[in-house]
C-alpha cells in the first residue's frame, strides 16, 4: 500500500516539477524480488494518479524500471573498479567478526590490497576528510569520511545494490532534485560519493521531515492508518488530501490553510520546508475533507457519492436530499448511513440507537403519531407540528419525542433532518414503519 509519506514527497516533488517546468520522474526500484509484485507497483501508480500525478500532465515521466537498467549497473561497478575506486571482497562477516571481535564493528578494510579479481564489490570510501551534503531543507550536514566502512556496491554474483543502482539510474534519467524522506539522509554521504567517483555532479538534496501520530511517533505501517488507499476507499477527497499533505512541514507563509493545488504550486519552496517532524492529524484530514465536500457543486457532490449509495439507489430521490447530506457529512463512504432508509424495504437497525430511544414514552409516542400522519399535510412544517403535539400530550419537547419516530423510520438516532426525511419517504412507507417498529417495540 502506499504510504501517505511517499504520497507527500512525491507532491513536494510534483510541486517542483511543475514550478520549473521540469520533470517528475516515476522510477520503480523493482530490483529486490521478495518485495516486488506486479500488483503493488499498480497500485502505486494508481494512487499517485489519484493525487494528480499521472501521464495526463506533461510533467510526468515514466514509470521507468529500475530492473531495465542492470547493463549500466554493471558497467559502472566495472568502472569503478578499473578506476581503483572500487575492489573485489571475499570476506563474510563471520571473517570481519573473527578479526575485530564484535558483529558490529564496520568493515576493517582486509581486501583493500589485495588485488582479488572476483569477490563482492566494495567502494574505497576516502581514509579521512568530510563529506559535505548541501540539503535544501537541513543545510549543511557533514559526515566524517573515517565513519564510512567500505561498503559494499555488488554482490558476489555481479548484481547491483541499491546504493549503486539508485545512483546510477539518477544519472542515466539526468536527476537534478532529490526530494525525499529523512531517513534516507544516511544514505547520502554514500551515494553522493558515488557519483563524485562516476564524474558527474550530484544532484541538490532535500530531506523533508518525518510525519508522526499523535504521541509523536513516526507512522508505522503496522501501528497507524497510513495507506493512501484506505482515505480514498473511505471517501476523502483527492484535492482535500492533496491540500492537506502539502501542508505537512510546509505552509504557504500566511494564515491560509483550504488553498487549490494551483495556488499552492506558485508558493512552494523547499528552503522553506520545516525539518521538525510532521504531525499527520487525522481529524483535522477530516475537518478539511469536510470543507471541501462541502464546497462542491451539487450535482457533483451526488456523482461523487453514488459509489457508496445503497443497491435499489434512484438519482432522483436521492437528489431530494443530497443538499441536506451535504452539510452533513465528513467523508463520502459516511453518506451510506444518511439515506440508506430511502433505498432499503424496511431500515437497518442499529441496536444501540434502538436501545436508547424505545422506551419509556415510546409506545404512546409512535401510536400517536401514526394516527397523525394518516391525514396530516406531508410537507416538514406539518409534520414537526403533528410531533410536536404528541410530545406535549405526553410531556415531552420535540428532542425527546422525535428519537422513536426517527429510528422507527430510519433505523438511526441520527441523520438528516427527521421531517424531510419523512417528506421524501412518503406517507405510505413511513406509516409501514412505525406501524413495524410499533409491533416489533409492543412483542
Amino acid at each position: 500500500m502506499f504510504h501517505v509519506g511517499g504520497a507527500r514527497s512525491a507532491l513536494f516533488n510534483w510541486a517542483l516539477a511543475e514550478q520549473a517546468g521540469g520533470r517528475f520522474v516515476l522510477r520503480v526500484e523493482d530490483t529486490d524480488a521478495a518485495r516486488n509484485r506486479p500488483e503493488w507497483t499498480e497500485g502505486i501508480i494508481s494512487a499517485l494518479a489519484w493525487i494528480g500525478i499521472n501521464e495526463d500532465s506533461p510533467v510526468f515521466e515514466g514509470p521507468y524500471f529500475q530492473s531495465s537498467y542492470e547493463k549500466q549497473h554493471r558497467e559502472a561497478v566495472a568502472g569503478l573498479v578499473a578506476d581503483g575506486r572500487a575492489y573485489y571482497c571475499t570476506c563474510t562477516r563471520d571473517d570481519v567478526k573473527a578479526r575485530t571481535g564484535s558483529e558490529h564493528q564496520g568493515y576493517d578494510g582486509f581486501c583493500r590490497d589485495r588485488g582479488l579479481t572476483e569477490g563482492a564489490v566494495r567502494f574505497r570510501t576516502p581514509d579521512e576528510g568530510v563529506t559535505v551534503v548541501q540539503d535544501l531543507v537541513r543545510g549543511t550536514v557533514e559526515f566524517p569520511d573515517n565513519a564510512m566502512e567500505d561498503f559494499v556496491v555488488a554482490r558476489g554474483d555481479g548484481s547491483p545494490l541499491f546504493v549503486l543502482a539508485n545512483v546510477v539510474d539518477d544519472i542515466e534519467m539526468r536527476i537534478s532534485h532529490v526530494v525525499r524522506a529523512e531517513e534516507h539522509l544516511s544514505n547520502t554521504p554514500k551515494q553522493q560519493l558515488l557519483w563524485e567517483a562516476l564524474g558527474v555532479t550530484p544532484p541538490t538534496w532535500a530531506h523533508v521531515p518525518v510525519i508522526v501520530n499523535e504521541k509523536r511517533q513516526k507512522l508505522s505501517k503496522r501501528r497507524d492508518k497510513v495507506a493512501l488507499e484506505s482515505y480514498r476507499e473511505e471517501g476523502y477527497l483527492a484535492e482535500a488530501m492533496v491540500n492537506y499533505l502539502m501542508l505537512l512541514g510546509w505552509g504557504p507563509g500566511d494564515d491560509r490553510e483550504i488553498m487549490p493545488w494551483s495556488e499552492m504550486v506558485p508558493l512552494f519552496k523547499l528552503a522553506d520546508v520545516n525539518p521538525s517532524p510532521a504531525f499527520f492529524d487525522e481529524k483535522k484530514l477530516r475537518a478539511f475533507n469536510g470543507e471541501y465536500i462541502r464546497a462542491l457543486p451539487l450535482e457533483e457532490f451526488a456523482a461523487r457519492c453514488e459509489p457508496w449509495l445503497e443497491p435499489g439507489w434512484d438519482r432522483a430521490t436521492f437528489a431530494k436530499v443530497a443538499e441536506l447530506a451535504q452539510t452533513r457529512i465528513a467523508v463520502l463512504s459516511e453518506i451510506t448511513a444518511n439515506v440508506d432508509f430511502l433505498f432499503l424495504d424496511e431500515p437497518v437497525f442499529d441496536q444501540a440507537s434502538w436501545d436508547k430511544a424505545m422506551k419509556n414514552s415510546a409506545v404512546e409516542i409512535l401510536t400517536g403519531y401514526l394516527a397523525r400522519l394518516e391525514t396530516v399535510d406531508m410537507d416538514p412544517e406539518s409534520l414537526k407540528t403533528a410531533l410536536e403535539e404528541v410530545g406535549a400530550e405526553q410531556g415531552l419537547k420535540l428532542g425527546k419525542a422525535q428519537a422513536p419516530v426517527r429510528v422507527a423510520v430510519t433505523g438511526r438516532t441520527v441523520g438528516l433532518p427527521l421531517f424531510e426525511s419523512i417528506e421524501v419517504l412518503g406517507r405510505e412507507r413511513s406509516i409501514e414503519r412505525l406501524r413495524a417498529a410499533l409491533a416489533k417495540l409492543q412483542a
